[in-house]
């Protein structure tokens, strides 16, 4: 291995940190932190509205309303809460509330401290840990223990009660009856290398119609490692996700990661020889990065520059160094 070679092939970060996790705020949403409090796991951070819409109402000058100022109507029915929303803008001395009658808390999946809260955009969270990230997160932040979910892939059958509470791992892919299966049985999240276009429009067109329910359900997240083509887990990120089975972690979904808190878990770095192929014939293998070869043309009549790897069965393969990557 030739180090000015291997400083060719692309890099991805294995382990994350600091984390800095956003969590979205729509119009009338009530964000409960401010910038410098600290938050532990579990605790609320805003008050999220479900179903909400745009009224109109007069408001009298007294009531001094500004545009991002909370708003809380008459109660329709006797002495319960009335609707709660925010003033958004004044047109033609009517003000445009964002409201809603029902409002579900956001708790944070982590411990922390907020960096930033900005009304109807969102609250800023950095982690007390670090973070694998993914390339998607599908769903609502969530946390859990880890567990293997089975190295191949993961089978509707194959989910029970005995998984509630747990962020599953699952080696390549999941379909989308697995997802719904695996919500219904209390699971909190799945992890998978790839999700297809349309296993995600399957699961976000089920959950759109679970949460239009009128109960509020418990988060669920898919975390996609590396995108829609069916591969096995990188063996790094196995090594990692190995250390921390049993231990509580969480999934956020901006950015789409996998964060834990474990100090006391050593990681050991990857071999810095060892790439991963990412795309082409030959995606999903790894194998240990031999030296750059050159242009070499390939099938299409392409010409690309090339990397010997060698593979763990003994063979060799020249490989287009844009299709390769390695962990730091």
């Amino acid at each position: 291995m030739k180090t000015a070679d291997l400083r060719l092939v692309p890099v991805r970060r294995l382990i994350t940190s600091p984390v800095d996790a956003v969590f979205a705020l729509a119009p009338g949403d009530r964000p409960l932190v401010a910038p410098g409090d600290s938050v532990v796991v579990g605790a609320p951070i805003a008050e999220r509205l479900r179903d909400a819409r745009l009224d109109e109402h007069e408001v009298p000058p007294s009531a001094d309303p500004r545009p991002g100022g909370r708003w809380e109507g008459q109660s329709r029915r006797g002495d319960g809460p009335g609707p709660k929303g925010e003033y958004v803008y004044d047109w033609h001395n009517r003000w445009r509330i964002a409201a809603a009658d029902v409002a579900d808390p956001v708790e944070s999946p982590f411990a922390g401290i907020v960096r930033d809260v900005q009304p109807g955009t969102g609250i800023t969270i950095r982690a007390a840990g670090r973070g694998i990230r993914g390339v998607v997160a599908l769903g609502g932040s969530t946390r859990g223990q880890l567990q293997s979910g089975g190295g191949g892939g993961l089978r509707s059958g194959g989910v029970d009660v005995g998984s509630a509470g747990s962020i599953l791992v699952v080696g390549s892919r999941v379909d989308a009856e697995t997802l719904t299966r695996a919500r219904a049985m209390g699971v909190c999240g799945i992890v998978v290398a790839g999700l297809s276009s349309k296993e995600r429009r399957d699961f976000l067109g089920s959950e759109a119609r679970q949460h239009a329910a009128l109960h509020r359900l418990p988060s669920f997240a898919v975390l996609v490692l590396d995108g829609a083509v069916r591969r096995p887990l990188a063996g790094a990120v196995q090594a990692v996700l190995a250390a921390l089975a049993g231990r509580e972690v969480a999934i956020i979904t901006d950015p789409p990661m996998l964060v834990f808190d474990a100090p006391d878990v050593r990681l050991s770095p990857p071999p810095p020889d060892l790439v991963r192929v990412r795309s082409g014939a030959l995606a999903g293998r790894e194998g240990r990065f031999e030296r750059a070869i050159g242009p070499r043309r390939f099938p299409g009549g392409v010409q690309l520059e090339a990397g010997i790897v060698n593979l763990p069965d003994g063979t060799t393969a020249a490989v287009p160094i844009g299709d390769l990557e390695r962990f730091i």
